[in-house]
């Protein structure tokens, strides 16, 4: 090399390439380096860029910066080759020689041609309307140095004086021109200028907001190993615009939803292992990435071996120079291609990681949708969705390392082999000793994982049936009871977390260990066996070892992410193997015999696939085309399992069903009505496509119409998750106008009348069921057997079978109270024009405590903006404890500084070593002043941990000395090995302190929140937080803060002995330190807004998927199951976008951080090469330099990576914080200062309003308007009014769920707004309008706070004719399951009812508590009532009136107001009264006698 580049350069073979001429750099240098080189990087840079996609929709002029750039690169690659011709003129017209001179011309015109090029391309694109890539136009004037210093060479050469030669001064007139066309194009990038006002940021995001770019897509490689498309992402997150899920840029085509969906489902067959089919999509560009996985492994060792052929270059001064030139090169290509290789396979990794999670969150809604009767609670379909799936991806990240760690760990025990021989082994088996011992707590940590996610299943479960109920819970004031439970869930699953991360500290101790132990074993074992021990020998085997740390450390982390991976694969493939809804083969293929619609014959049915649940028979049921059928029975004889046996929702055990034209579907009116979070009219309209005129028919048949002119924002109006701002009555009345709407021939309606008052039930019967129904087959189930006289047959179930059939006036007569008057046909009331009885208020009251004028009731998700906030960390400081953390901080501290002290101990014996040598021994070289020694090549170079000691060549001392320094070496090791494990047991300690408390906070405040919050929170925006974010601050967030902490004093540990040993190196520090704070600031701005958005994209999901489990019947019915899939997958893809997006993030900035480490050590490796050259370089300092500089970096890179990841964590625990501090909270008022302590305050019973005004915002109406009336002791009042008349607005304050705005509520003569609300509300009772049940046993649902005996509990079951279906269940202690779906719903009102028999409340409030129970059962039910209550005070809101004739008085309100309070004959009595009205209205279509007390 040396011969070439003298014969191209012209000059002596010793000095090939010359570095300084004179006064000035040398010709040959300035060429090849300072103008080739950048020529060459110019073109690869340039080459990136040619396949730029046009744009479509710019097309504009030039502006005049790209012209002028355009112009200048185009004439730059003209002139270099005009520059040529002097070259043929007479020797002395170039500098140097003519091959010299053609290869720098030639480079230079290739280059700016393709420049050119390169340019056309990008002003025919998208950055046409930028200045284009930053990288492009900086390369652009690297080669300007080169024209600068020729230019000096010809001034100092005199070529300007006489006499004047043609071929030099051609040659610098041509020079002039290159630095003049250099200058232009500067100009041209700096002043752009066009009439296009602000040139980047407003053209750019007006073109931005259309549509962002498409990640990755289109791209040149280059652009992708740097992730220079980000750019204008990072740009907008710099500029704080990514504000939602679209600022993020779009998913490559690869990583799209739908298209991993059909690539999944192309391995995928119902009942197949999920891992196979993964494997088969997704495998082979996995199993691909182990190539480069092995490339990058290997060359991790390229480093240490070429510093150390390096040190030994300078070390020893015979090589030739060029392999000193080949070790700098090999030295930093090796370091910029393993960054590039590393980098990449982490970036595919996580895009495989992605690709998999896209198709597991595919296929388990799609297996969601599939589901049969046999379905998992929401809880755990939501825990599956949310940390299951992570966890099973885990896998990608760990499967690779549990070969690769192997690999490095086999290559480094060759490598000590080859320093003690056989004594490793004593290491090794050392080592494999310790495989068992992991292999128990890896065992203890599995099963604890499995016993942990069990109770998180439970804990999330419970928490969604605390929210679901949260009204019922503050009614009865069960917020401690059902806390409790969700606590003693916690503690459960934070005890099971505490056995793991206690087993993960010992895990991380041993192997922590293990190195020094090795070590010392591996030294004694080398003595015994005869060997003299020497330093060489010691620092080598302890470079080594410490070689070890990373694949011993790391493995127990790999196995664990595996093991986790496995239980949570099992998980997902038992709910995978759950049975599917098969139509096929539930129904016959037969169609059945005309005129029938429907068919069962020996049909027998269960819950359950083996029978063991209630059973359903039908022995022979036929139902013809336009026939209305009833269905009626006492409570819980199974008319709902008869409709959900049509639907296909039970397992057929034996017998035949057969629908026609199953294809269409079922018009489905769930008992339960199920409604999504959207506005009514997306309700309704449920996808299928808007008819005006069939929608007004739906309407008014529904009787909406007076409904929605109340409401806010008519049908545009947003109802709230599971429409819980609606009252019972509109949700009923939604649901079948969607089911109408649907146009389907056949319809199942179970018990819409329930929850309607008799006038608006004759409406849905005359407009709807017998009006736009009448062509249509119909099976109706209902309690209000007066609405069956037109019926045309009647079924009659009792236990389970159908018992009788036939036509109303033979059935009825068996299930009704009294015997009624039948109704003439025809007889129609007006009832669509009058205003319904029902309790609309209560939608009224919640749509105007959240919404705007536009009908907008959920907002969207709040996020915070810009770095996460001091005063989050503080919180996670205090959630730990001040004590806990700062003894964390002073373990972290002791650890480092017995590190450091064992690395001083060793220097201390290398200076007696040398103190020993120099006594003994002639000539020694001398260390250079300011160092300690010279530094041996063989001993550098393998450090790659913080080696903060230079390894000396030394003698061997004697053996005493030898094991003397070995026992305080090991005594010092063994005292940093004590504190590494208080260290790891306090973190620990301090991590579930922080969990437990961050949990308890959140908690403690969700359940003193306002109703307020729960009505306008979608459900899953609040489970994502108790899922998601609280897995995160348990396991991730101590994860990262532990490396993040282990980093911080590990640089201060190396910034400490830098200082005192070499405090030069500390002059590089601020530049590195300012280029590194530029680019983590650059990307953090991004990165925590990508994780934010990350967070906030998960939460629809979660609420997607239960919303889908709660209404699968009718979306199955609906034929919708393909529309909501589409959904998911809309969902899916904003949550990836962010995923991608910040993972892309992340590895911008780890290449980034990569790629300055290499820099850094390549450039103080060149300079030392040419130190070298003029005989300045000390080669130990040099050695000791660059092992420094690879440690620093590398520490460095690992600081801003752990702490950007550590912030986004905390991300989770602002999150948990926001809901912690500000969810606005029920005012608590003050205890009642009782003068007998334990004694009830309320003895008396009455009730008084004293001009109560409640308003709900400011511009509304009031919703009650000075109300005042007195209800006395024991006076049973019944309420009835119009609609939005304020019924439900008295219970509402008389609770405090609500304050009044003016006025007071007396109870016994006290102020109920001095009161706590605990003591209020457990003096008061409630029956409310829906049944609220939760997964549990009977006597937790009737006693959750453990009061009563059991025989109070079955006296209460006894009087609401429930003991023999509890016996049944087995007993008290028989479970409901998920919100009592063991009963029906008629039996879950009557375990209601009897929850308010147990108390011992002086007031009781009512809420047509019995809507759902059949006439007999009724009427037995409101005699209890009169019985049980004698004595007490009752409010009865009326929906059917007859349940409130036999009241002592009657309060009639309107618009807010009290118009009338008499009793019911004194008000009937007076023709014109309101109460009168209502009466007449409701007995013209119903004539059941009310209950006598």
């Amino acid at each position: 090399m040396e011969r070439l580049l003298a014969q191209l350069c012209g000059t002596d073979v010793a000095r090939p390439l010359p570095l300084w001429e004179g006064d000035t750099t040398g010709h040959c240098f300035t060429q090849l380096v300072l103008s080739v080189l950048p020529h060459a990087l110019l073109a690869v840079l340039s080459a990136c860029h040619l396949g730029t996609p046009r744009t479509t929709d710019y097309i504009l002029p030039f502006s005049p910066g790209w012209r002028l750039r355009l112009a200048a690169s185009f004439l730059l690659s003209i002139l270099p080759l005009l520059d040529l011709l002097p070259v043929a003129l007479p020797p002395g017209s170039q500098p140097g020689t003519v091959g010299l001179e053609v290869l720098t011309g030639c480079v230079a015109a290739v280059a700016w041609f393709t420049h050119s090029l390169a340019l056309w391309a990008l002003v025919h694109s998208s950055r046409g309307r930028s200045r284009g890539p930053l990288a492009l136009a900086l390369a652009a004037f690297l080669p300007a140095p080169a024209l600068v210093l020729t230019l000096l060479w010809h001034c100092q050469r005199d070529t300007f004086l006489p006499p004047l030669l043609p071929g030099p001064l051609g040659r610098v007139c041509l020079l002039i021109l290159q630095l003049a066309a250099v200058l232009a194009y500067g100009l041209g990038w700096a002043a752009p200028g066009g009439p296009r006002g602000p040139w980047t940021h407003e053209s750019l995001l007006s073109f931005e907001s259309q549509e962002t770019e498409v990640a990755e897509d289109g791209e040149s490689w280059l652009s992708r190993f740097s992730y220079a498309w980000l750019a204008p992402l990072l740009a907008r997150g710099v500029r704080g615009e990514l504000r939602q899920p679209q600022d993020t840029c779009r998913l490559p085509c690869r990583l799209h939803p739908a298209y991993l969906a059909r690539a999944f489902q192309a391995h995928w067959k119902e009942g197949a292992q999920l891992w196979r089919a993964l494997y088969g999509a997704f495998g082979c560009c996995y199993l691909a990435l182990g190539l480069l996985k092995m490339v990058g492994t290997m060359l991790g060792f390229s480093g240490p071996l070429l510093l150390s052929l390096l040190v030994g270059f300078l070390e020893e001064k015979q090589e030739p120079l060029s392999h000193g030139l080949l070790y700098v090169l090999g030295l930093a290509g090796g370091a910029v291609i393993s960054a590039v290789l590393q980098n990449q396979y982490g970036y595919e990794v996580r895009k495989v990681t992605l690709q998999a999670r896209a198709a597991v969150l595919s296929i388990l809604y799609r297996k969601a949708l599939q589901l049969g009767p046999s379905r998992p609670p929401t809880g755990e379909a939501l825990n599956l969705l949310g940390t299951d799936s992570e966890r099973l991806l885990n896998f990608a990240g760990s499967f690779h390392e549990a070969w690769g760690l192997p690999l490095q760990l086999a290559i480094t025990l060759y490598l000590l082999y080859q320093q003690v021989g056989m004594a490793f082994l004593a290491g090794l088996v050392l080592a494999l000793l310790l495989v068992p011992v992991n292999k128990v707590i890896a065992t203890r940590i599995m099963a604890s994982n499995q016993e942990m996610l069990q109770h998180k299943d439970a804990r999330v479960k419970l928490m969604t049936e605390l929210l679901n109920g949260i009204r019922v819970i503050k009614f009865f004031q069960w917020e401690q009871a059902l806390g409790d439970r969700v606590k003693a869930c916690r503690s459960q699953e934070l005890g099971r977390l505490r056995v793991i991360k206690y087993l993960d500290a010992a895990c991380v101790y041993l192997w922590a260990a293990l190195p020094v132990v090795t070590c010392i074993v591996i030294f004694i074992t080398y003595v015994l066996m005869g060997h003299q021990l020497t330093a060489t020998k010691v620092f080598t085997a302890l470079a080594l070892v410490h070689m070890l740390i990373l694949p011993l450390n790391n493995f127990p982390w790999v196995i664990n992410g595996l093991l986790e991976s496995k239980v949570s694969l099992d998980r997902i493939q038992h709910f995978l193997d759950l049975p599917n809804y098969n139509p096929e083969a539930y129904y016959s293929p037969d169609p059945p015999t005309e005129p029938a619609v429907l068919e069962m014959h020996e049909a027998l049915f269960s819950w359950d696939p083996i029978g063991t649940s209630q059973k359903t028979f039908i022995r022979h049921l036929e139902v013809r085309k336009g026939m209305l059928m009833g269905i009626v029975g006492k409570v819980g004889c199974g008319k709902s399992s008869l409709l959900a046996a049509v639907t296909g929702e039970l397992h057929r055990l034996c017998g035949w069903v057969t629908v026609s034209e199953l294809s269409k579907g079922f018009g489905l009116a769930t008992q339960e009505p199920w409604i999504q979070c959207a506005t009514i009219r997306d309700n309704i309209l449920f996808g299928k496509a808007f008819d005006s005129q069939l929608y007004r028919e739906v309407l008014e048949a529904c009787a909406l119409n007076d409904d929605l002119s109340i409401l806010p924002a008519g049908d545009q109006t947003e109802v709230g998750e599971k429409g819980v701002t609606l009252s019972g009555g509109q949700r009923a009345r939604i649901a079948l106008a969607r089911a109408v709407y649907q146009e389907k021939a056949l319809y199942l309606l179970d018990d819409p009348l329930a929850a309607v008052d008799a006038d608006v039930a004759n409406h849905l019967l005359h407009r709807c069921i017998l009006g736009v129904l009448s062509h249509t087959t119909r099976l109706l189930c209902t309690h209000r057997t007066e609405y069956l006289e037109r019926a045309d047959m009647v079924l009659l179930m009792e236990a389970g079978h159908l018992v009788r059939t036939g036509p109303p006036s033979e059935i009825l007569p068996l299930v009704q109270a009294v015997p009624t008057t039948w109704a003439e046909e025809g007889q129609v009331t007006n009832s669509g024009k009058s205003l319904s009885v029902e309790n609309l208020e209560k939608a009224t009251e919640g749509l105007e405590m959240g919404q705007s004028t536009d009908g907008c009731l959920v907002q969207e998700e709040s996020k915070r903006e810009g770095a996460v906030a001091l005063h989050v960390y503080r919180a996670y400081w205090r959630a730990m404890g001040s004590g806990l953390a700062i003894a964390i901080l002073i373990s972290l501290l002791l650890m480092q500084a017995t590190r450091n002290g064992a690395d001083w101990w060793l220097s201390h014996w290398l200076s007696q070593l040398k103190a020993a040598r120099n006594s003994s021994e002639e000539g020694p070289a001398s260390s250079s002043p300011g160092s300690t020694g010279l530094v041996s090549p063989r001993l550098l170079l393998f450090s790659t941990r913080s080696l903060y000691i230079p390894l000396y060549k030394a003698a061997s001392n004697g053996s005493s000395d030898v094991h003397f320094y070995l026992i305080v070496y090991a005594t010092i090791a063994g005292v940093n090995s004590l504190c590494t494990l208080l260290r790891a047991v306090l973190f620990a300690a301090g991590a579930l302190q922080a969990a437990a408390t961050l949990h308890h906070r959140i908690l403690h405040r969700l359940l003193v929140a306002q109703v307020t919050f729960f009505d306008s929170t979608p459900t899953g925006r609040v489970l994502n937080r108790f899922s998601s974010d609280v897995a995160c601050v348990d396991d991730s967030l101590p994860f990262l803060l532990n490396i993040l902490l282990a980093n911080s004093v590990g640089l201060l540990g190396l910034l400490a002995v830098l200082g005192s040993g070499l405090p030069w190196l500390l002059l590089l520090l601020p530049p590195l330190s300012l280029v590194y704070y530029g680019v983590q600031r650059h990307y953090r701005a991004s990165f925590r807004e990508l994780r934010r958005l990350g967070s906030l994209t998960l939460s629809p999901l979660y609420t997607h998927l239960a919303d889908t489990l709660a209404g699968l019947p009718v979306l199955r019915a609906a034929g919708a199951t393909y529309r909501f899939e589409e959904e998911n997958q809309r969902l899916l893809e904003r949550n990836q976008r962010c995923q991608f997006a910040s993972y892309a993030t992340m590895q911008w900035l780890d290449i980034r951080l990569q790629l300055m480490g290499a820099a850094v050590v390549s450039a103080i490796a060149g300079i030392a090469l040419v130190q070298h050259q003029q005989g300045l370089a000390n080669p130990g300092l040099v050695g000791l330099v660059l092992s420094y500089a690879l440690s620093l970096t590398g520490l460095l890179s690992g600081l801003v990576s752990s702490f950007t990841q550590t912030e986004a964590m905390m991300v989770s625990v602002e999150r948990l914080e926001e809901y912690s501090c500000d969810i606005p909270q029920e005012p608590q008022g003050q205890p009642l200062q009782s003068p007998h302590q334990g004694t009830s305050w309320l003895t008396q019973g009455s009730v008084e309003f004293q001009d109560v005004v409640l308003v709900y915002r400011s511009g509304l109406p009031n919703a009650l308007d000075r109300v005042t009336f007195r209800v006395e002791p024991g006076e049973k009042l019944g309420i009835v009014g119009r609609t939005g008349s304020g019924k439900s607005s008295l219970f509402l304050v008389l609770f405090r769920l609500l304050e009044p705005s003016a006025g007071r509520v007396l109870l016994d003569g006290v102020d109920t707004s001095e009161l706590e609300l605990a003591e209020l509300r457990s003096q008061l009772a409630v029956i409310p309008q829906e049944p609220f049940l939760f997964s549990g046993t009977v006597r937790e649902n009737l006693d959750p706070q453990g009061l009563h005996e059991d025989g109070a509990l079955w006296q209460a079951l006894e009087q609401c004719h429930l003991s023999e279906v509890t016996v049944a269940m087995g007993g008290l202690d028989g479970e409901l399951g998920e919100r009592g779906r063991n009963l029906s719903l008629g039996q879950r009102q009557l375990l209601c009812l009897a929850r308010a028999l147990l108390t011992d409340a002086k007031v009781l409030c009512i809420d047509e508590a019995t809507a759902s129970v059949d006439q007999k059962t009724d009427q037995l039910l409101q005699q209890t009532i009169c019985k049980r209550f004698a004595n007490k005070t009752v409010l009865t809101i009326a929906h059917r009136l007859n349940t409130i004739l036999s009241s002592d008085r009657v309060l009639v309100l309107q618009a807010g107001r009290v118009v009338e309070l008499d009793s019911p004959s004194a008000l009937r009595n007076q023709p014109q009264s309101l109460f009168q009205q209502l009466l007449q209205s409701s007995q013209q279509g119903a004539h059941p006698l009310p209950a006598e007390c």
